[in-house]
């Protein structure tokens, strides 16, 4: 991507640890391991890294009223005033062909990223072992954020601050095992199972998903399927229970550098459920209804003019059908929504920080949020400048 230069470093760095799937973090790790190997380094190596953020936000369009609908239905960067983002730390430990991470944050940020996880286990990010048996294939096992999507969960992997609504209505985290075969410098597939989606401590469903990637040059497709909350057991279920039926989810990201001034990006996905089953009289009876979800497109364009400046521009439509999982939260007789969101922000680097002033206008085909008379307003706008410094 088409970070500042003095950026760069520790955004990539901090990369390859939150997203281990992408082709950032694939080559990298995989480029790593081979010069390990090559040169027959034998003693162990660890690193430590991580990032601290804060940001200040504030609504230009209605009142800064943290109980009324002020802000977007995105996650993170959500609250009013100054407030807090995350800290995390994270530790690799490398030898030979094996290595584990341990990415421990702390912070609402973080609180809403592990939002699956309860307290202690809430602390924890990432947690994997990694072994690659050659140079063409990595297994991984353990807890890790998730390959669908374009956007990330720590800031540092992010030119904007506040996050898409395609970001938020993915998943997440995967707990499971993966393999990561790379057949070329070019071409790559990543294929895993896993528990249902952001459940990162067990699985408590008995149910699995099954996730792929195919990447391409800097081109990825991305696919998971599975059933998120199991099945119902008709002994102890009470006549109205529900339980969904599987998630399918297909997501391509792309990303291209134009010339070394400008970069652009996009993101594109749909993700369906199944209306799954009811119980009636003791027994389980499958739902003839419709798969409800999202889908949509972002466009991400970036221009750096300097070294230590770059501005970027984010533009996305975001559509629910059958009510989909309740993200832009009222609907038309159709049972249908849809919102364009548009975020303008800069990337200043004063020193070891990164200052993310951006300005963002959410417009829905509903009157999802308020205005200053609080009377019921389909847009907002917002401010928010974040700081964000990596290590």
């Amino acid at each position: 991507m088409l970070w500042i230069t003095n950026y760069l470093s520790w955004a990539q760095q901090m990369a390859e640890v939150n997203r281990p799937t992408t082709h950032t973090t694939e080559s990298s790790a995989q480029e790593d391991r081979e010069t390990e190997d090559n040169s027959h380094v034998a003693l162990p190596s660890w690193t430590l890294s991580g990032s601290a953020d804060l940001y200040f936000r504030t609504s230009l369009s209605a009142p800064n009223d943290p109980n009324s609908p002020t802000w977007p239905r995105t996650a993170f960067a959500d609250k009013p005033g100054f407030s807090l983002g995350m800290c995390n730390v994270v530790a690799t430990y490398n030898h030979k062909r094996a290595g584990m991470v341990a990415d421990l944050v702390v912070g609402p940020r973080g609180e809403q990223a592990v939002f699956g996880s309860s307290a202690p286990a809430n602390l924890i990010n990432q947690l994997y072992l990694w072994y690659a048996p050659n140079d063409k294939i990595t297994l991984t096992m353990g807890n890790f954020n998730t390959f669908v999507g374009y956007e990330v969960i720590a800031p540092t992997g992010n030119f904007h601050y506040s996050t898409s609504y395609l970001f938020s209505y993915g998943p997440f985290s995967h707990t499971g095992l993966k393999a990561d075969i790379a057949f070329s410098d070019e071409l790559s597939l990543m294929v895993g199972i896993f528990n249902p989606t952001d459940l990162t401590e067990f699985n408590p469903t008995g149910t699995w998903s099954f996730g792929a990637q195919l990447g391409f040059k800097d081109i990825y497709l991305n696919l998971l399927y599975g059933d998120q909350d199991g099945q119902l057991d008709p002994s102890s279920a009470q006549d109205g229970d529900h339980s969904t039926g599987p998630l399918f989810q297909a997501d391509l990201t792309a990303g291209f550098d134009l010339n070394d001034k400008w970069y652009v990006g996009i993101n594109a996905s749909y993700n369906a459920t199944a209306p799954g089953e009811t119980v009636v009289n003791g027994e389980r009876i499958a739902l003839d209804d419709n798969w409800y979800g999202y889908s949509g497109i972002a466009a991400y364009l970036k221009f750096q003019p300097t070294e230590v400046t770059a501005v970027g521009l984010r533009t996305e439509y975001f559509q629910e059908m059958y009510g989909g999982y309740g993200a832009i939260g009222a609907y038309d007789e159709n049972n249908r929504a849809q919102v364009w969101e548009t975020t303008l922000s800069a990337n200043i680097q004063v020193g070891a920080i990164m200052l993310i002033p951006e300005l963002r206008l959410d417009k829905a085909d509903q009157p999802v949020f308020i205005d200053f008379n609080a009377q019921p307003a389909n847009y907002l706008v917002s401010f928010i400048c974040a700081a964000v410094l990596g290590f």
